[in-house]
């Protein structure tokens, strides 16, 4: 479980958005601001439309904040252009999503190679093949994502997610388009390859299995954090 000693490897200081619609100033997150330890895993839990999935993509540099700062491993992610932010991702950072984006063009290799080769490793298809492999899916390699069903297609989306050793690794509602039998096999891998990879986990989630093998749940509602 977490370390207390572990270093911070994400920390949210006074995060804030708004946007405007017409002529209305909509506030979605006020004020967020937490830390993560190397090698926790912490869920993110509210309500639907309490700001959850927007605070993940502020996190991971996905969009711009109205007001604070983000840092990712000593890093301060609004410091750098979007380059440079892509940059650190490519490097730091893995994702898993509700809908698993996988790229219907490529099979299952070419989906978990592609995050390799983005980093420009030399040798991509055999760490691919390998990560696939772990996630029970060696005789699937070259399926599409239309021909696999949708806890095969998560699979590989885990498998895209762990395989560059991500630091950190950011899931919103990664069970939430699963059966309760399905997701469960899933948050078992994901809870799996974290242990195994030494990744830190932060998740988005209604699924109190998953918030139930966290380390720490921190509540947000109407765009605030909950003491």
């Amino acid at each position: 479980m977490s370390n207390s000693r572990a270093q911070i490897i994400l920390r949210a200081s006074g995060i804030g958005k708004q946007v405007t619609t017409g002529t209305t100033e909509l506030t979605i997150l006020s004020d967020v601001s937490f830390e993560v330890r190397g090698g926790e895993a912490v869920a993110i839990v509210g309500v639907s439309g309490s700001g959850k999935s927007t605070l993940l993509g502020l996190l991971a540099g996905l969009d711009t904040p109205s007001t604070g700062a983000v840092g990712i491993d000593g890093h301060d992610l609004y410091a750098l252009d979007e380059d440079g932010r892509a940059a650190l991702r490519g490097q730091m950072v893995g994702f898993v999503f509700q809908s698993f984006q996988l790229l219907p063009a490529m099979t299952a290799l070419e989906n978990v190679m592609l995050p390799l080769e983005l980093a420009g490793w030399a040798e991509a298809a055999a760490p691919a093949r390998a990560m696939l492999a772990r996630v029970g899916l060696a005789e699937r390699l070259h399926h599409y994502p239309k021909q696999l069903s949708g806890g095969e297609q998560q699979r590989v989306a885990i498998a895209r997610a762990f395989v560059t050793r991500p630091k950190l690794l950011f899931a919103d509602e990664p069970t939430g388009n699963l059966d309760a039998a399905t997701g469960g096999q899933v948050i078992d891998l994901l809870f799996e390859l974290n242990r195994e990879s030494g990744t830190t986990l932060l998740l988005v989630t209604h699924d109190e299995a998953i918030t139930g093998r966290c380390d720490r749940v921190l509540h947000l509602a109407a765009g605030r954090l909950q003491a």
